[in-house]
């Protein structure tokens, strides 16, 4: 008897374990792009763009950060790998993710964005 609970204690165990690594795979990942435009007056925004990691295509994050830049009174600033460039893969948190379902970004305001 106290074999057979152990073993099942074990099965149990390495179920959990499995389970987690499981959902561990499934969350989603995101890059983050570390952006510093000089706006219109002379200082410099500093903000991170937020996107899916699969997307890799600079055109595409800079086109977000454009937008960004546009809702902010700043379109035509420059945005190129001079301004905006990769810095890491996170996973996705909770406050990004109905932008990122939304727009396909989110944008965490660091410095002079207001």
């Amino acid at each position: 008897m106290a074999m057979r609970t152990f073993c099942l204690t074990i099965t149990v165990l390495f179920a959990i374990s499995v389970n987690a690594q499981n959902n561990k795979s499934k969350e989603m990942k995101v890059a983050v792009w570390d952006t510093y435009v000089t706006k219109k007056d002379g200082s410099v925004m500093h903000f991170d763009i937020i996107a899916p990691e699969e997307i890799r295509d600079t055109s595409i994050i800079y086109g977000y950060g454009k937008d960004y830049l546009t809702s902010k009174g700043q379109e035509g600033q420059p945005l190129t790998s001079k301004e905006c460039r990769f810095c890491h893969i996170e996973t996705l948190r909770a406050e990004w993710e109905a932008a990122i379902k939304q727009k396909g970004y989110f944008i965490i305001e660091m410095e002079n964005c207001k």
